[in-house]
């Protein structure tokens, strides 16, 4: 491990520590550019209606996400937190819904689907949001199970603004960085391309950083300097959660499905102790 990333890792630890997730998190993408008409058509808006403001009232937010099966969304976990900042799992607004497949959000295509549920990562900012209807018809992006490495160029995709004090974007954004290392539950990431000061801005969090070829999640936004800036920010990798992303995103049986085969299994069960009564008697 070179001197370089040794001192990268170094601040990971110290960002760990002394930032707590939401100190500032990030929204859309700054200097990126405008994602080609159906390209990555696993990036979502999530929006939420009816957050609990400071001081009393609401506000309406989104953060940026990916679809990753077809009822679930990786986001960030900040992006769903109750009045008092600590993350949640479970939806925090009067509404939360996920806008899928959308490139131009002045359009129709794609799927508007509400979220029901939200599970939380431990010790990562890191949510699962659950989708009401599953999404048959958009391929979700694989979560990789190996980390990001030093050097290697992953794409982020995101809806937030595109100026730190700017308005919300209407189309999808999109930029290039480049891994600058990782370590723990963190990745440290770099603008690379249209720019260098590439970066994300507010609602890009949660947004999916991934790898081209082959396609797979690596990590989501976390938090950063303000935008536009030159520099790191701070990616929460997901191919340490893969395992607990499968468990919890696999499919669930149906009650009714698991009462019949209860009722079948007692049924077995008494025609094979009337079998071995019947075998008995017989002798």
């Amino acid at each position: 491990m070179t001197r370089t990333i040794r001192a990268a890792l170094t601040t990971l630890v110290v960002c760990v520590v002394a930032v707590p997730w939401s100190a500032r998190p990030a929204a859309a993408i700054a200097n990126g550019e405008n994602a080609r008409e159906g390209s990555y058509r696993f990036s979502v808006l999530l929006t939420v209606t009816g957050l609990p403001a400071e001081g009393g009232g609401t506000r309406d937010s989104s953060c940026s996400g990916a679809l990753i099966a077809p009822r679930w969304v990786v986001t960030a976990g900040h992006c769903f937190r109750d009045a008092g900042g600590r993350r949640v799992s479970r939806t925090v607004g009067e509404r939360t819904v996920a806008v899928v497949g959308r490139t131009d959000l002045r359009g129709t295509k794609g799927h508007e689907v509400e979220v029901v549920d939200v599970e939380q990562a431990e010790g990562a900012d890191v949510a699962l949001a659950e989708l009401g209807e599953a999404v048959t018809d958009i391929t979700p992006i694989r979560v990789a199970t190996e980390p990001p490495r030093a050097g290697e160029v992953l794409r982020l995709t995101g809806f937030g603004l595109s100026t730190a004090g700017g308005a919300p974007v209407t189309r999808l954004q999109t930029g290039q960085f480049t891994v600058d290392a990782y370590g723990g539950a963190l990745v440290e990431v770099s603008g690379r391309a249209p720019r260098t000061d590439t970066s994300p801005c507010p609602h890009d969090s949660g947004g999916p950083y991934f790898r081209e070829r082959p396609l797979s999640l690596a990590a989501v936004v976390s938090s950063g300097p303000r935008c536009p800036h030159s520099g790191p920010d701070l990616a929460a990798r997901t191919d340490n959660l893969s395992g607990w992303i499968t468990t919890t995103t696999a499919p669930k049986r149906p009650a009714v499905w698991i009462a019949g085969a209860a009722v079948a299994s007692a049924l077995t069960l008494t025609l094979s102790v009337a079998l071995l009564r019947r075998r008995i008697l017989d002798r």
